[in-house]
């Protein structure tokens, strides 16, 4: 049975086919299919006449309404129009009123200002009355010691000076006031000092009120800084007592005792100090309800203020004792750098060690600190941060020459010296193990950078990130320069001449002709082992280039990460839209909020100037283009083009030897001896010089295969290693090929005899140049055509339509070279 939903038809996008199947999807199977057609258009036909007569009733229904909604609008109108009339007539009523009344208000208003005039008269008249007999009896009140009555006197005496203004009959009274406020600060500053000590909490506030109530509640807060500061500077100075103690009971029993040092000793002072200030925090909350906030963190930053050259001075000492040579003459980081000490004496990581761990002590101190006085206003949280951190500040503004030195220092233990000539036989192991060291001291030397990061961020939060970058670089700028010297001596080992090269256009097509590189004699064997000796120094320039690409990258992200942390804070905003609104004490701080209050917010306040230094190399960072070590980029590709050039003058030197002075070989001017019998002839074998050449090119491929297995480590890394082994064989091969062609050149002049043979020789090195995939130099090819067809058609090769294909400048050269007129 099909059941009809009316609103199913009215829907949007109804779609009657659809409705059709899903009626008969819903069809029971035993039910036939022509029985539920016929029994669903019977209801939709019934559920069509049921809208119409509903619909037809609707339509008769409203059309009977249509008269009375018409009469009734009428009605509404007609109750509008007398409306507005109704109000028009109030409006002009309200008009006349306003004009008859504007002149009996403006009266009132004169008359109004004239009575408050009087009245205030009056009320000064009073205070002046008032005043001269305050002045007279303000002596009384305070020889009968009723302080409260005395501060309430004197307020009041001063509420009638404010009152008469500047009336030169009372300036003696004001300078009797002051003279009176004076002298109660003072009669009430014992009954202070013994509430305060003996912790008289109602005492307190009684004081409290007579000093606020005469404007003098500063003389309250130096009072209770005066006293609790005390407590803490005896908290201090029991180090130095402990020490001295030692030192006694040493030369009074004599040998060695054990001292405590500053930094064991540092957790314990700072653990007291907090319990001592949890104490006043908790007592000052009943005694000072409204000030306690401003109040005891007062007493902190007062006693930071007067331990802090002390506390740079223990700081200093305890991080010489991380090392013995400064820990002998009790002398510290700020002594070595400043050059107090021996230049012997190095600043080494153990030093910035020791200060790191006081610093993170400190920290942790701080942090208690914050959550402690978490109440206070922001201001008064971050000015007491910033005393607590202020000793650690005089190391700080010296980070940058802290850590070249440390980094300096430490380039010194990594093993990069150069290598030194040996007998023959063993130059190429000393090859072999001074690359060795180059190629181990590169992680070594990335390590040495990733922890100079670390110490900056441990010790400045990123603050002196700037002068991070400067460090990196200079000291990136002299390992490069001992790896180029240590290079330099590579040459020496190698067997090459230090002599001046030509202009690199000509020493990549191997066209040198004086003083140009070359291997010293030696053996087959040895020769090979420089060759690849030579070869693994592209390694340590492959190994350079990317452990530095990598770093880089490492230390744009940490400068990134550092600049994204300083504007969640809200920190680097602010600096960019007022700068000398950090230095506002509470109104001005730049923070986004408490958990803002870290090491380098904490400092960036007070250093506008450093602030905009650092925001812009930290928005640079954010750049991928931004090379955080810009001088080391361009270093680091001069050396590797400096290995590229060693690699290539030792790979091409055996090449440069046996093709020397090819022009002048006897063999080019021979003539055929005429004997008496005659004798086959037989063709001419490539002669010894261009075979070695030959045998040498295409056994490069074979020692390039290990350097290309290293640096191949993925199907990538295959194909790169590919192109690389290729790269390097090509280049050889045309530098060979320019030599000889350079040789070829210099013939002046050459036999029959002395042409067949050389033809012979560039047809063996065309086909090494073919076997290695290399394409023949026209000017190669033409000299082969020219200098191996006979003499007699030679002139007939370059006149033919063969003569197009050739190298006619070439050509020429080789029908000089053979005495073959062409002009004939």
């Amino acid at each position: 049975m099909v059941v009809v939903d009316a609103s199913e038809f009215g829907a949007e996008g109804f779609d009657p086919k659809r409705w059709i199947n899903a009626a008969l999807d819903a069809r029971h199977p035993s039910e036939p299919l022509d029985r539920f057609l016929a029994d669903a258009e019977e209801r939709l036909r019934a559920a069509a006449d049921d809208a119409g007569a509903a619909l037809e009733r609707d339509s008769a229904d409203a059309l009977r309404r249509v008269p009375l909604a018409c009469r009734d609008a009428l009605r509404l109108r007609e109750d509008a129009v007398a409306l507005r009339s109704h109000i028009a007539s109030v409006l002009q009523s309200l008009s006349q009123a306003e004009g008859s009344s504007a002149e009996s208000i403006t009266a009132l208003a004169r008359i109004d200002t004239v009575k408050q005039r009087m009245e205030a008269a009056y009320m000064t008249l009073q205070d002046a009355a008032g005043l001269a007999q305050l002045s007279q009896s303000v002596e009384d009140v305070f020889s009968s010691g009723d302080l409260p009555k005395a501060a309430e006197t004197l307020a009041t005496m001063r509420h009638c000076l404010s009152a008469v203004g500047e009336v030169a009959e009372f300036a003696n009274v004001r300078k009797q006031l002051e003279v009176l406020e004076e002298r109660l600060d003072e009669m009430v500053q014992p009954r202070l000092l013994d509430a305060l000590s003996n912790r008289k909490v109602d005492a307190v506030q009684d004081l409290r009120g007579i000093l606020t109530r005469i404007g003098r509640f500063k003389s309250l807060e130096v009072q209770y800084t005066k006293i609790h500061v005390k407590p803490l500077k005896k908290l201090w100075e029991d180090f130095d007592l402990k020490q001295r103690a030692n030192r006694i009971e040493m030369e009074k029993h004599g040998g060695e005792i054990s001292s405590t040092s500053f930094s064991s000793w540092l957790p314990s002072f700072y653990d007291e100090t907090l319990l001592y200030l949890e104490q006043e925090w908790k007592w000052c909350s009943t005694a000072f309800p409204e000030e306690y906030r401003s109040l005891v963190p007062k007493v902190l930053v007062e006693t930071m203020s007067e331990l802090n050259s002390s506390f740079v001075s223990r700081v200093n000492v305890a991080t010489g004792d991380a090392v013995p040579e400064t820990r002998s003459v009790a002398k510290g980081v700020l002594d070595v750098i400043s050059g107090d000490l021996p230049k012997s004496t190095k600043l080494q990581n153990k030093h910035l060690v020791a200060l790191i761990e006081l610093h993170n002590m400190t920290g942790t101190f701080a942090r208690n600190i914050q959550h402690l006085f978490s109440e206070s206003d922001l201001g008064v949280v971050l000015n007491t941060l910033k005393a607590i951190y202020t000793p650690y500040e005089t190391f700080k503004v010296r980070y940058g020459q802290m850590e070249r030195a440390v980094l300096s220092a430490a380039m010194t233990g990594i093993d990069i010296r150069g290598a030194i000539s040996r007998g023959v036989g063993a130059q190429g192991i000393e090859l072999s193990e001074t690359v060795r060291r180059m190629e181990e001291s590169i992680p070594q030397m990335i390590v040495l950078l990733e922890a100079a990061v670390e110490r900056c961020i441990s010790l400045t939060g990123g603050s002196e990130a700037d002068e991070l970058v400067l460090a990196l670089d200079d000291t990136m700028l002299q390992y490069i320069s001992n790896l180029q010297e240590t290079l330099k001596s590579l040459r020496t080992v190698c067997g090459l001449d230090n002599t001046t090269h030509s202009d690199s256009s000509k020493r990549d097509s191997g066209l040198e002709k004086k003083e140009a590189p070359r291997l010293v004699d030696v053996s087959e064997e040895e020769e090979w082992s420089i060759v690849q000796g030579a070869l693994q120094v592209l390694t340590v320039a492959d190994c350079l280039t990317s452990r530095t690409s990598v770093f880089e990258a490492s230390l744009r992200a940490t400068l990134a990460r550092i600049g994204t942390n300083f504007s969640v804070s809200g920190f680097g905003s602010s600096m960019d839209k007022s700068p000398s609104g950090a230095a506002d004490e509470n109104s001005g701080v730049p923070l986004g909020g408490r958990a803002a209050l870290d090491i380098a917010t904490i400092r960036l306040t007070n250093l506008p100037d450093k602030s905009k230094k650092l925001f812009a190399i930290l928005e640079q960072s954010k750049d991928p283009r931004f090379h955080a070590l810009p001088v080391t980029s361009q270093r680091v590709a001069a050396f590797s083009d400096k290995v590229n050039e060693l690699v290539y003058d030792v790979l091409i030197s055996k090449v440069r030897q046996r093709l020397s002075e090819i022009s002048r070989l006897p063999i080019w001017s021979s003539v055929e001896e005429q004997g008496g019998l005659p004798l086959p002839s037989f063709s001419a074998y490539p002669q010894a010089y261009v075979t070695s050449v030959g045998e040498y090119l295409l056994t490069l491929p074979q020692q390039l295969e290990p350097l290309a297995e290293g640096i191949s480590g993925s199907e990538t890394g295959n194909d790169e290693a590919q192109f690389f082994a290729t790269e390097w064989i090509f280049k050889v091969a045309e530098g060979a090929t320019a030599l000889f062609m350079e040789q070829l050149r210099g013939i002046h002049y050459i036999t029959d005899r002395g042409a067949l043979q050389l033809a012979a020789d560039i047809e063996y090195l065309n086909n090494v140049l073919s076997a290695l995939s290399m394409p023949i130099p026209p000017f190669l090819s033409t000299f082969h055509a020219c200098i191996s067809t006979p003499r007699d058609q030679v002139r007939g090769l370059i006149k033919s339509d063969g003569g197009s294909q050739l190298d006619l400048p070439t050509a020429h050269l080789v029908s000089k070279i053979r005495r073959i007129p062409l002009d004939q």
